[in-house]
C-alpha cells in the first residue's frame, strides 16, 4: 500500500545535460494523488525531456524522480511501468496490423498475472477478454471491436493509444500531447473521454491547446528554458504576469476578453 503523506510523483532537484548543453535545470514538482496536471511551455522548453526523464527513457544528470514514494531513478521503462506508471506519446504507438480487441488484450495481460507464456490460448484467457471488453466501452470502440487498428481514424487511434495506457492498471497517467492533430470537435470528445478513464487516477499531460489544459487541469506546470517558473492552479497561473510574459502572452489576453 502506498503510505498517506506520500505524493503520486516527485521531481527533485532534477537535471539533465546533453553534453555540456543543461536541458532540465533543477525541477521540482509535487504531484498529489489524483491530481490532474498540465505541463505547458514553448517549443524547446523541456517538455519531453521531462516525460522521459520521469517514465525511464532517458536517465537523469542529477536529482531524483519518485513514483508513490519509491526512487526510480535508473530503472528501466517496463519496470516503471509495472510499479504503476504508465505514458502515452506524441506519435499513435498502437500495434497497427492487430484489431482494436487484440490491441486491448494485449495490454492487459502483465497486469493480470500472464507473463511470458507460449502454451497458453489467448480466446481462453477470461478475465483478459472481459478485461479487454471493459476498456473496448470505455474508449468508444465497441463497434471497432474486430476492426484492424490501422484502419481505425486518427481520433479513434488516438483513443485506442489511451484505453491501451491505462490497460495496464498504472495509477500515474503520463499523456504527451494527446488532442495533436484533432479537429475542435474531436478535441472536445476526447477531453470527456480522458476525464472519464482516468477518474480516481493521476494525470500528467503535454498539452498546447490552451482549452485543453485550462478544460482539464487541476494545476498547471509552466516549464520554461527547463525550469518550473509556475505550479498552481488555472487561474492563478493565467493572472501571473511572469507566466504571462513569458509563455501565454496574448493568448490569454484573447481569452480573458472572451470571457473564458
Amino acid at each position: 500500500m502506498t503510505a498517506p503523506d506520500t505524493f503520486a510523483l516527485e521531481l527533485k532537484d532534477l537535471r539533465k545535460s546533453f553534453g555540456k548543453t543543461e536541458i532540465i535545470r533543477g525541477v521540482n514538482l509535487a504531484v498529489k494523488h489524483g491530481e490532474r496536471i498540465a505541463i505547458i511551455g514553448p517549443n524547446g522548453a523541456g517538455k519531453s525531456t521531462l516525460f522521459n526523464l520521469i517514465s525511464g527513457r532517458f536517465g537523469a544528470s542529477s536529482g531524483d524522480v519518485l513514483l508513490n514514494g519509491t526512487v526510480i531513478n535508473g530503472m528501466k521503462p517496463y519496470e516503471i511501468n509495472r510499479l504503476g506508471l504508465s505514458r502515452s506519446f506524441q506519435i499513435t504507438n498502437i500495434f497497427p496490423k492487430l484489431s482494436v480487441f487484440e490491441n486491448l488484450r494485449c495490454s492487459v495481460l502483465w497486469s493480470l498475472g500472464y507473463k511470458y507464456s507460449f502454451f497458453k490460448f489467448l480466446a481462453n484467457l477470461h478475465d483478459a477478454n472481459a478485461r479487454a471488453n471493459e476498456l473496448l466501452k470505455m474508449v468508444n470502440l465497441e463497434k471497432k471491436h474486430d476492426v484492424l487498428a490501422v484502419n481505425l481514424t486518427y481520433a479513434e487511434q488516438r483513443a485506442l493509444e489511451i484505453g491501451i495506457t491505462i490497460g495496464g492498471g498504472a495509477n500515474v497517467i503520463l499523456l504527451d500531447e494527446p488532442t495533436a492533430g484533432m479537429s475542435k470537435s474531436e478535441t472536445t470528445r476526447f477531453i470527456a473521454l480522458i476525464r472519464q478513464v482516468t477518474e480516481g487516477k493521476t494525470l500528467l499531460t503535454v498539452e498546447h491547446d490552451m482549452g485543453v489544459v485550462f478544460g482539464l487541469a487541476d494545476k498547471i506546470a509552466v516549464v520554461v528554458y527547463g525550469e518550473v517558473i509556475a505550479f498552481d492552479t488555472p487561474e492563478a497561473v493565467r493572472a501571473n504576469p511572469r507566466v504571462q510574459e513569458a509563455y501565454l502572452g496574448s493568448a490569454v489576453a484573447d481569452e480573458q476578453a472572451g470571457g473564458h
